[in-house]
This record gives C-alpha cells, sequence and structure tokens, in this order.
C-alpha cells in the first residue's frame, strides 16, 4: 500500500497550540501595554532613589520553603532533580521499596516572589550600602488556580528599603507606590493600612489561643474573597469556636465608614496589650508621615487586612480598586527575614505592584494612551535593486525612524495593503522608486489620511519623528 503525507498526518497525535493554564502568550500590543506600564514604574522608582536589582529565576527550596506561610509552601513549584541525580533518587527509593520522597526528588524551584530572594541577595552581599533602596521588575511563579487577573507565571515590581526600622521608610514605599499609580492614571484605588502585630493583638483579644494563630490569619486573608460568613466557616473548620471566631470579625469590621484616627481610636479601646498600643502609636505615626505626601487620600486604615505570607512583623498595606477582586499590590515591613539567611538581623519594609492585575484593569478601563505597536515606516520599493533600498533604509534608521523593508520586489498595491494591514500597525509607507532614489528623497504617504509628499529622507525623518512625539 501507498504510504501518502495525509495518512501520516491522520495518525498523528493533534498538538494543542494553546499555553499551560495560566500561561500566556504576549503579541506586539500586549508588550506595547507591558512596556508603558514598566517604563513608568521604572521612571517614577528611579525619582525616590531606587536603583534596579535582579535575582535567578530559580533558587534553593533551602532559600524559598518556610517563608510564605502554609499555603504559599504549596504553591511552590519544585524544579525535579537533573539527569543521573534523578535516576539515582528514584533507584534508591525503588531498591528500599518505597515512593521518593520530595526533598529526595527536588532541590531547587522557581522563585515564588522577590521579597526573599532580596533577602538572600542582603545576606549574601556584605559590600551593599548599609541602607538598600532596590526596585525588581520580573517574573515569579505560583501554582495557584487561574482567574481574572490571576495567573501561574506573573510580573511582580517590588520597591524595598533594608536596614533602617525608621517609619519614613514605609511612607516612602507607600508613597512611590501611589505615584506609579497617580501617574498611569489611577485616581480611584484605596491604600489599606493595618500592622500585623496589630492583628495578632486582636486574635488574642478575641480569645483565640496563641497556637491556632496561623491559622486564624490564613482565614481573615480570605476576607475579600469569601467575605464575613465565610470567613466564620473557615475558622471553625480549623478547630475556632464560634464565640471567639465571632469576637474576632465584630474587631476587624467595625466602624467601616470611620475616619483613620477615629479606626485607630476605636482599636486603642479594645486593645490594652503594651504590644497592641506599640502597634496602634506606629499606625498613626505612619498615617501623620503619609499625611504629607501623594498618598494622603488614599490611606484608609483597615483592621481586617492580613496579608498572607509568613515574614511581614509591622505595618502591611495593599492597593484596592473597586472592580477588581483581590488588590493591585501589597507588602508591608519584614524586619527578621534576612536574619534567616545570616547571623545579623537587617530590618526591611517594601512593596510589590502585581503587573498583570494592573494591566487587566487599565485594558478594561481603556487607560492606555495611543502606543505605537510597529514601524514609523514601511519602506515600499520599485524598479530599483534591493542594495539601495537596504541603503535607505538605514539611512532612515539613522535619523531614528523604525523602518521595516517590505522583503520581496512585488507590486505597489500589495507592499501598500500591506503596510496599511492594522496589524502591522505602520504610521506611513515610503514609496522608493527609480526617481525617488534618482533624487535622494521618498514619497512618504500617511496611512490614516492617505496624504503623500515627496521629501528628502532628512525631512521625511522629521516629519515621522514630530508625529511620534505628538501621539
Amino acid at each position: 500500500m501507498k504510504d501518502t503525507g495525509q495518512t501520516a498526518s491522520a495518525s498523528r497525535p493533534r498538538i494543542s497550540t494553546k499555553p499551560p493554564g495560566g500561561m500566556r502568550d504576549f503579541l506586539p500590543a500586549d508588550l506595547a501595554r507591558r512596556a508603558h506600564v514598566i517604563d513608568t514604574i521604572r521612571t517614577v522608582y528611579r525619582r525616590y532613589g531606587f536603583v534596579e536589582l535582579e535575582t535567578p529565576s530559580i533558587e534553593n527550596l533551602s532559600t524559598l520553603v518556610g517563608k510564605y506561610g502554609e499555603e504559599g509552601d504549596q504553591l511552590l513549584y519544585r524544579l525535579l532533580r537533573r539527569r543521573d541525580s534523578l535516576t539515582r533518587a528514584l533507584d534508591e527509593a525503588a531498591s528500599q521499596q518505597r515512593s521518593p520522597t520530595r526533598d529526595e526528588l527536588a532541590t531547587e524551584g522557581l522563585r515564588y516572589d522577590l521579597t526573599v530572594p532580596l533577602a538572600r541577595v542582603i545576606a549574601q552581599h556584605g559590600e551593599l550600602p548599609r541602607y538598600f533602596k532596590r526596585f525588581q521588575i520580573q517574573p515569579v511563579w505560583r501554582a495557584d488556580r487561574p482567574g481574572r487577573g490571576r495567573f501561574r507565571e506573573f510580573y511582580q515590581c517590588d520597591v524595598d528599603i533594608t536596614g533602617t526600622t525608621s517609619l519614613v521608610a514605609d511612607a516612602e514605599v507607600i508613597t512611590a507606590v501611589t505615584m506609579v499609580l497617580h501617574e498611569l492614571g489611577f485616581k480611584d484605588f484605596s491604600l489599606l493600612l493595618n500592622h500585623r502585630q496589630l492583628l495578632r493583638e486582636m486574635i488574642r483579644a478575641a480569645g483565640i489561643n496563641d497556637a491556632a494563630e496561623g491559622s486564624a490569619l490564613i482565614a481573615v486573608d480570605k476576607f475579600d474573597k469569601i467575605g464575613r460568613e465565610g470567613v466564620e466557616q473557615e475558622l471553625g473548620k480549623r478547630g475556632i469556636s464560634a464565640d471567639p471566631a465571632r469576637r474576632l470579625l465584630d474587631l476587624i469590621c467595625d466602624q467601616p465608614d470611620a475616619s483613620n484616627e477615629a479606626r485607630l481610636d476605636y482599636l486603642a479601646q479594645q486593645i490594652d496589650s503594651a504590644q497592641g498600643r506599640k502597634a496602634i502609636t506606629e499606625l498613626g505615626e505612619l498615617c501623620q508621615l503619609c499625611a504629607q505626601t501623594a498618598a494622603s487620600s488614599a490611606l484608609k486604615v483597615e483592621a481586617r487586612l492580613a496579608r498572607g505570607l509568613g515574614y511581614y512583623t509591622g505595618p502591611i498595606f495593599e492597593i484596592v480598586v473597586p472592580d477588581l477582586a483581590g488588590s493591585l499590590g501589597g507588602g508591608g515591613r519584614y524586619d527578621q527575614l534576612v536574619g534567616m539567611f545570616g547571623k545579623r538581623e537587617v530590618a526591611a519594609v517594601g512593596f510589590s505592584l502585581g503587573l498583570e492585575r494592573i494591566l487587566t484593569v487599565m485594558t478594561e478601563r481603556t487607560m492606555f494612551p495611543d502606543l505605537q505597536v510597529g514601524p514609523d515606516l514601511v519602506l515600499c520599493w520599485m524598479g530599483i535593486p534591493g542594495t539601495d533600498m537596504l541603503r535607505v533604509a538605514n539611512e532612515l534608521r539613522g535619523e531614528g525612524v523604525r523602518v521595516e523593508t517590505f522583503p520581496e520586489p512585488a507590486k505597489l498595491k500589495k507592499q501598500l495593503q500591506y503596510a496599511a494591514n492594522p496589524a502591522v500597525s505602520a504610521r506611513y509607507a515610503g514609496i522608493l522608486g527609480t526617481q525617488e532614489l534618482a533624487d535622494g528623497e521618498i514619497t512618504l504617504k500617511h496611512l490614516a489620511s492617505g496624504k503623500q509628499t515627496r521629501l528628502s529622507l532628512t525631512e521625511a525623518a522629521q516629519v515621522i519623528r514630530e508625529q511620534r512625539a505628538l501621539s
């Protein structure tokens, strides 16, 4: 029987072209929007005196495990050992007639956030200044369930100050993040503020014992997703009886419309421990500091804010907008994390913006300016050698013009149709024929209006640059 390509193709299993769940392809328009947001973040953070840092995508599991709390550890992506190491681990477990342990199969994992790697860097590099102001924009990975604005691979945009317990540092990271959102066009966001130690004292005041503190924090952190009744049920599932659960919820949910000062006064009346009073005082001082900055109008003391990560020690923050479940970002003070990697304690505070969340909201609200995705000009040529066309293209590029060359000596109509294709996103077509080449000119055609003019290469470049500056 004669074998045919069609038969072979029919027998071949169909391969899905979709990326894995929670992962995405980024097309040119997507990348233009991402670049716009990242450029704004970089500009603002540098204005505040922060310098950029990068860390590896892969970290040792000993660096990651135990830093994020119970649920965070479950969301770590663990990487199997490589080649012979994996084979040896499997063979050894098989020889003992048992399954290999997680530690035998994996010693490395994908970065879960940017804060723990920063703490490792601070402990590793003693040459860094005592007060280190850094920002970092890189992807992180979490084995989470994908949802609206929620992915398994996503970018975080972190800004941190290490080496000081001063609340001025907290105010600086809060203000820098607030300024980023202002410059991106956000107007209706709230910056929620709480204190991890105050939250612990509220848990104790409600009659929940210290052993159940971690479970209570995990449940409270889900408030925005499942509401008061859901948190009460979650507390019950975690072994916390009904009366303490209700007392805790009464504490964290009271006075929803009160001013920050009134909320802090109310909490001061409910919490009589020294640590609780200290936390309330710190929140009051931080509010006073932020009152002198762009963050003043957005700041809101929110007693139910928990922030699920286990390394927070002091003030904690979160950015929310009305039409998005969850937050645009969050952070807080983590004065004990760096010390887990070395002999010295290093105080630190930071804030992380979720790039994907910001992009989701800005896209839905049509907040992006007119972003140029494609070239300024598609160079269309006819009746001339390709060498001359490339020479002209390179001259225009030397004048600062983004030039795409049509790759084939096709009919001019076909080339112009390509240049006008919305997927190409060019503003101009440059027509280059024998006469234009002889005169050192091109015919510049504005694709939106159809208007065209013969110009020298320098004049054409100037027109294009001026048009780009206006957009």
